[in-house]
């Protein structure tokens, strides 16, 4: 009976996450069929077991001594302790869309920071989407040379939620075949203060293939300078493609020269994600 409620636990989550629209905060939306997978695949399973315990099997195959070889009841508390807990945390810890703060907490590098999100082989990404690591060299070129295809030729770049991440690691991979090109897009406002100067950011929280490999992702602003404007304030801006020298980085970073500044409402979903 246990097993049947755990495996029907996760059938009702990731029907819940599916109902609220919270499951968009865990993991790259075009990977929404692996979840239908798995929510049949445990309604499946909680219905045999449900047939095991109704038919009196379960209790004759724990004495019988075919249990997996966990015999002794640690053991099967041991076992069911760690199926249940993934479902504790997604239950107990609630999900909370990503702002300003994060990046004030952990600061910015040039393309990937130190800092560890619990996977020893990724760490949060900042500025440009990396999606290197998942190619090896000679497939990572291709990809980049057949996403230039589409946007190279283009003298006006629209960034939409669509295309936000493919188009900053373009951006970031070819700073020289975008400068002078217009540029659109939108997001929230961040004002890093280095070395007492002062350089704004427009960034949006992005997921690649889930929340481990999250990061944010935007380009340096040259906004008008009687504009005031504030942390995590959104916008929508036009300007031209530049590059410009960012001190802390001892570097030249893509930059936008913005001409057009409208102040513009959070998206529902704050999130954009890396279609592949």
């Amino acid at each position: 009976m246990i097993r049947f409620l755990i495996l029907s636990g996760y059938f009702e989550w990731m029907m819940y996450l599916q109902v609220s629209g919270k499951l968009d905060q865990y993991i790259n939306v075009h990977y929404r069929y692996l979840i239908f997978l798995t929510m049949f695949l445990s309604l499946l399973l909680a219905l045999v077991q449900l047939r095991i315990w109704a038919s009196g099997k379960e209790q004759q195959l724990v004495h019988e001594g075919h249990d997996h070889g966990l015999n002794k009841p640690y053991q099967r508390g041991m076992a069911y302790l760690l199926l249940v807990l993934p479902l504790i945390a997604g239950t107990l810890f609630p999900t909370i869309s990503l702002d300003t703060t994060i990046v004030e907490a952990k600061g910015f590098s040039f393309p990937i920071s130190k800092e560890s999100v619990g996977d020893p082989e990724m760490s949060t990404q900042y500025l440009k989407p990396d999606t290197s690591i998942y190619y090896n060299k000679s497939d990572y070129n291709d990809q980049m040379t057949k996403l230039m295809k589409k946007y190279e030729a283009d003298q006006q770049l629209v960034i939409t939620d669509e295309n936000y991440l493919e188009m900053m690691e373009l951006i970031y991979n070819y700073p020289n075949s975008f400068v002078g090109k217009k540029v659109s897009f939108s997001g929230f406002v961040y004002e890093a203060n280095k070395n007492n100067q002062k350089y704004d950011f427009l960034f949006r929280f992005g997921i690649i293939h889930c929340v481990a490999d999250s990061g944010v992702f935007g380009l340096m602003t040259k906004l008008p300078e009687h504009l005031t404007v504030k942390n995590n304030q959104w916008l929508h801006v036009e300007g031209i493609l530049t590059l410009d020298f960012f001190e802390p980085f001892d570097r030249q970073i893509p930059s936008v020269e913005v001409s057009s500044v409208q102040t513009v409402s959070a998206p529902k979903n704050q999130y954009v994600y890396r279609a592949f």
